[in-house]
């Protein structure tokens, strides 16, 4: 059950048997059902998720309209990092869009994995850099990109999820009306 998120681990840092252990002690197995919450705002977020199988979607609301700025597939980790790290109630919501698996891991569990596995702060750190990368380049396209833009931008970071994500999550993903997101999707495929 562990071997992928032990696989994901050792592509950053190599592990010993005994931390590959302690990793499949500390990361507990959680299900949740399409449309669960793993966190939704108002909350602070408890746990850093690993999905083993599954999909979720990452969210704001603003003004009664879900705005989606992410989502995570397999091989990908589950938090808002924000609440999770400094214990502030969260603003964000995510949630999952199909039935999926987690290995889950606390606050505390986390700092254990950090002092006890040799390479575990770097990797906290390299998967910490990444996401702050994915997060500004986002950011930077939804101000300065046009929406056919970060359309072929979403099918670049997620060629694999075309077909497991409803059209009118991807146009909010994209900033657009589903309406826009049809007309650009028709030129793009001429």
């Amino acid at each position: 059950m562990h071997e992928s998120l032990i696989n994901r681990i050792q592509q950053f840092v190599p592990l010993s048997d005994t931390e590959k252990e302690l990793i499949r002690q500390l990361f507990k197995v959680k299900t949740f059902a399409r449309g669960e919450y793993f966190l939704k705002e108002g909350q602070i977020c408890q746990h850093v998720g690993f999905i083993q199988k599954g999909l979720v979607r990452y969210y704001i609301n603003k003004e009664g309209e879900e705005l989606i700025y992410g989502f995570g597939m397999e091989g990908y980790f589950a938090c808002n990092y924000e609440s999770f790290l400094d214990h502030s109630i969260s603003t964000k919501n995510i949630q999952f869009i199909e039935d999926s698996t987690l290995l889950m891991i606390t606050h505390a569990g986390l700092q254990q994995f950090y002092s006890d596995i040799k390479g575990g702060e770097r990797f906290g750190r390299l998967i910490a850099e990444h996401i702050f990368v994915e997060s500004v380049k986002q950011i930077s396209s939804l101000y300065s990109d046009p929406p056919e833009l970060r359309y072929r931008k979403f099918l670049e970071s997620y060629p694999e999820l075309l077909q497991r994500i409803p059209q009118y999550h991807i146009s909010s993903y994209v900033g657009v009306k589903p309406q826009s997101l049809s007309r650009i999707r028709k030129r793009i495929l001429g």
